[in-house]
């Protein structure tokens, strides 16, 4: 007996230990696991690069009256604007839903799109003034102290890549529709021409006072 109790302990020393494989983490094998995900964001595929950058600046509901009761839908202002081009566009969409809304907008902005004609440093080289419906405003240059401005003024100025340059809105109107029409509106004499090309302006030199 004794020998027989040595061979078998030889034999258990010899042979390897046989170790049982797991089960990978969160299998569909233990209770309560994750288990295989589908689609996630490993399996999206990367988003494509967008032509312009976009901005809402405003975005209602509204309601029409019918001979069945009331409508509802929605009104979407949207800027879009590429900064290494100098182009930018205003457009508004109407829709009952908010993504159509948004897409009839972009639709818009894009046939609406002007290229800018600025200075070598991006900015506008004079003082300008515009007006449109009840929003009145001004643009000047300011001399390196980049982007002054607010409301829909700013979203457009920074899509169009114009720097250094001041805002100052008169009127109380706070349609931002009508401040981002009139604010392209005081751009209009630095919009280029079709088949025009971009030169950059200099700024206008005051002429010296005369001596008396």
């Amino acid at each position: 007996m004794s020998e027989e109790k040595t061979t078998t302990e030889e034999t258990k020393k010899d042979t390897p230990a046989v170790t049982k494989p797991r089960s990978p983490r969160g299998g569909a094998g233990k209770a309560g696991g994750r288990g295989p995900q589908k689609g996630g964001r490993r399996g999206r595929p990367p988003r494509e690069p967008r032509e312009f950058e976009q901005k809402i600046i405003d975005i209602r509901r509204v309601v029409r009256v019918v001979a069945g009761g009331r409508r509802f839908g929605f009104s979407v202002a949207m800027v879009l604007g590429d900064a290494n081009k100098k182009r930018v566009g205003v457009g508004l969409g109407k829709a009952g839903d908010t993504a159509l809304a948004i897409q009839k907008a972009v639709n818009h902005a894009k046939k609406n799109m002007v290229t800018l004609n600025l200075n070598e440093d991006s900015s506008i080289p004079h003082e300008v003034e515009a007006k449109y419906n009840a929003a009145t405003l001004m643009l000047m240059p300011n001399g390196g102290r980049g982007v002054v401005a607010g409301s829909a003024v700013r979203s457009i100025l920074e899509l169009a890549g114009v720097r250094d340059v001041t805002s100052k809105i008169f009127s109380r109107s706070k349609n931002k529709l009508n401040i981002a029409r009139a604010t392209i509106k005081a751009l209009s004499p630095f919009i280029l021409k079709k088949n025009q090309k971009a030169t950059p302006k200099k700024e206008e030199e005051k002429p010296d006072e005369e001596a008396k």
